[in-house]
């Protein structure tokens, strides 16, 4: 999840299946074990006594409401979560859970990407991994093999031709 980003209580979050399990990983981690470091650090910080002038109970602290705010996004995520079942998706037109191998018009590369939930995505994977939120991934949903598609990017215009799409 991107730093700073902030989840509403309205905001449906599309995931795979398996990202909705890594999510609950993550935050089970955060609730029976980072948790309980928090809260022995805290401890300690407190029997050095004077609260007032406590770099160590300062820095417990803030790391305490930092968790809290962490397991509380992840939670709001959760409930929010809309699990795509991949089998319910359409293997001709581009869509969460989907591989799609695209042909960049200007560089003549081919590329391949997994279109993932908000919370998926790694660029770095192999193949890479973008969200269904990002620019990419919003212009390739909905289309189909041979179909050549126009992303407006940060850094310009994106040109690329889907050469197939697979599970």
């Amino acid at each position: 999840m991107p730093k700073g980003e902030i989840y509403t209580m309205s905001e449906e979050v599309l995931l795979t299946q398996e990202d909705y399990e890594k999510l609950e990983a993550e935050r089970d981690e955060l609730v029976s074990v980072k948790r309980k470091e928090v809260s022995e650090r805290l401890k300690e910080a407190i029997s050095y006594g004077d609260l007032s002038e406590n770099a160590e109970y300062d820095a417990a602290k803030n790391e305490q409401a930092e968790l809290e705010e962490k397991i509380h996004k992840l939670e709001t995520m959760m409930r929010n979560a809309k699990i795509i079942d991949e089998n319910d998706v359409k293997g001709d037109q581009v869509n969460v859970g989907m591989f799609v191998k695209v042909k960049d018009m200007d560089s003549k590369q081919s590329l391949e990407f997994k279109i993932v939930g908000s919370t998926g995505s790694d660029p770095f994977a192999t193949p890479a991994q973008i969200s269904n939120v990002s620019p990419v991934g919003q212009g390739l949903i909905g289309h189909k093999k041979g179909d050549k598609v126009e992303i407006a990017v940060p850094a310009g215009t994106l040109h690329y031709k889907i050469e197939s799409i697979s599970r």
